[in-house]
């Protein structure tokens, strides 16, 4: 009977000891006794977690962008359908549609701290030539620093105020832009007894209003651009359709300055083209892009086979008259317009003959480029007849960007011919600075044998074609060279011009003797270009928006259809453009 026990109990032992084995795994005594296992369990424990916790966040991550896309398709949607219903986008929604596909930088390309810390000390040259402008001469057309007061250069328009409102919004100084907006809506006045360039009024008023009107959206730009180029109309009312290049902004009468012996000039009857055309475009009135086309068409029945113009045309038979050929000044936005005309119709086979007209211009500087000795500066002639003329303007320094950005539309091998003849040409502009004692370029230069330049006239005022041309070549090269040249560049301007009220130009390039101006352009190009030139690609990006001559970015809009360009009543724009904001998503991440 005993023995029977001892038996069940060895079986009941030997059954439970598994069981007793198993539950042995969660008794904390087991792992205190065994650091390694302890130590594995551990290792297991965290990365369980971590798989876990990270799955969590990554699904948690893709649920809230799949939230915010389909936001957007639902707000691209309705866009859509108000389109397809031939209604007007409200300006709320264009300030939606630019918060949400504002100019941002592009997350994948880090910023280069030297480039934002550039950036940011041109923005405070702007902050100090604005509060200076606002403190001095706020409403006048331009400053005279040294004086602190203001001046009407251009009949009482605002010209510093307008001139500087893309600048502004670009660079996010937005009490500023602001304040210049109200003085805009309730102070601005066209209606005024002044002889106005109509040049000078369309680069700078007309174009101004119209990229404050891209970038922000506000209207109120769009109808004070439309105002002003309704009162410039007139002065293509000639024979030809080649304007007056003056006109009363109160009576409409028009007229040629009595310099040029009643011709008009190349540069100021062919400049107006992308600004009028914008016009067009964004009011739906065909009239602003017909009047200036007409001036093209003009032209092009008697264009020459090397496309060089002089710079004086009859405006009554439309004929060219004896005179200078030269991309300075009078004959150099002329050409920079027959390109950009091209871009800013995207391209398209309804703007294909400025294209055309454009690549005969530049056989023709082909023939006006010579180079100096000893160091082989490469440089652009003026022409006098048959005659060659050893001379470049600073304003020429425009040619470099242009050759650069118009360079792409050509085979492989042009392309690169004019994109080093680009890279040439900046180089000697370059040099126009770095040859003077104050590092900063006179106005003009001349080229004899044996010397590699020499400075004509010596003033400086300010002016922002040089940095304009490096700007593009950085943009479309990379190369980070353009980038210090310009910074070389702005230090010079920092060093010589700045004064405690504004920034002045040099009588001399020589001695440094300051004059008394704070030109408007200073602040519509050259410090923009500055700042783009150490901005990401995405602010203001060259295959979304065309710079006119005085620096204002203008949206492209394709050309195909006419009836869709202006088949739109006024304030109902197709295609209906999208405003972009600026950069460090200030109206793109918030």
């Amino acid at each position: 009977m005993n023995i029977e026990r001892e038996r069940v109990g060895r079986e009941r032992m030997a059954r439970s000891r598994p069981s007793s084995n198993r539950w042995r795994y969660i008794n904390p005594a087991y792992y205190l006794k065994r650091p390694k296992r302890l130590a594995l369990l551990f290792i297991t424990f965290v990365c369980i977690t971590l798989l876990v916790w990270d799955r969590q966040t990554l699904i948690r991550e893709h649920e809230e962008e799949v939230s915010k896309v389909n936001e957007e398709v639902i707000r691209l949607q309705n866009l859509l359908e108000e389109l397809k219903g031939g209604q007007g986008i409200s300006d709320e929604k264009r300030s939606s549609s630019a918060k949400n596909s504002g100019l941002t930088k592009r997350k994948d390309v880090p910023d280069d701290p030297i480039d934002v810390q550039r950036g940011e000390r041109v923005k405070d040259a702007m902050a100090h030539a604005w509060s200076s402008y606002e403190k001095y001469a706020w409403g006048h057309d331009e400053l005279q620093p040294q004086t602190k007061n203001g001046v009407d250069s251009f009949g009482g328009l605002g010209a510093t105020l307008i001139d500087s409102l893309d600048t502004l919004y670009i660079m996010g100084l937005d009490e500023q832009f602001l304040r210049a907006r109200e003085w805009v809506a309730n102070s601005l006045d066209f209606n005024k007894n002044y002889d106005a360039s109509v040049f000078e009024t369309t680069i700078r008023v007309v174009g101004g209003l119209l990229s404050a009107y891209d970038l922000s959206g506000d209207k109120v730009f769009l109808e004070k651009a439309k105002d002003m180029a309704d009162r410039l109309l007139p002065a293509w009312d000639t024979p030809s359709g080649i304007p007056y290049n003056i006109i009363n902004l109160a009576h409409g009468n028009a007229h040629n300055p009595g310099w040029t012996g009643g011709d008009s000039i190349l540069a100021d009857s062919g400049t107006e083209q992308l600004e009028f055309i914008a016009i067009s475009q964004r009011t739906g009135d065909p009239k602003y892009q017909k009047k200036v086309e007409n001036v093209i068409a003009k032209l092009n029945e008697t264009f020459p086979s090397d496309g060089l113009l002089p710079i004086y045309i009859n405006p009554h038979r439309g004929t060219t008259s004896y005179s200078t050929i030269t991309f300075g000044a009078m004959g150099d936005s002329f050409y920079e317009y027959l390109l950009k005309v091209w871009i800013q119709g995207n391209k398209t086979a309804a703007v294909k003959h400025y294209r055309e007209m454009w690549e005969t211009s530049m056989e023709g500087l082909l023939s006006l480029v010579r180079r100096t000795t000893p160091s082989s500066f490469a440089y652009l002639c003026e022409k006098s007849g048959s005659s060659l003329i050893d001379k470049m303007d600073e304003l020429a320094c425009f040619a470099p960007g242009m050759i650069a950005l118009g360079s792409s539309g050509y085979g492989p091998d042009e392309a690169q011919k004019f994109l080093s003849l680009a890279e040439e040409l900046a180089w000697t502009c370059y040099n126009f600075y770095q040859s003077t004692p104050t590092k900063l370029a006179g106005e003009n230069y001349f080229f004899n044998a044996g010397q590699d330049m020499s400075v004509g006239t010596s003033w400086n005022i300010l002016r922002p074609e040089t940095v304009e041309s490096l700007f593009y070549l950085w943009r479309l090269t990379g190369n980070k060279t353009y980038q210090e040249w310009g910074w070389n560049i702005f230090q010079a301007f920092e060093k010589n011009s700045r004064t405690e009220s504004g920034y002045v130009g040099l009588k001399d390039v020589t001695t440094g003797v300051k004059d008394n101006m704070m030109q408007s352009f200073f602040l519509a190009e050259t410090l923009k270009y500055l700042y783009l030139l150490f901005s990401p690609s995405s602010v203001i990006p060259l295959d979304e928006w065309v710079f006119n001559t005085e620096a204002h970015p203008l949206k492209i809009v394709s050309r195909n259809d006419e009836k869709e360009n202006f088949g739109a009543s006024d304030g109902q724009r197709k295609p209906t453009l999208r405003s972009h904001a600026r950069k460090e998503g200030r109206f793109g991440d918030n």
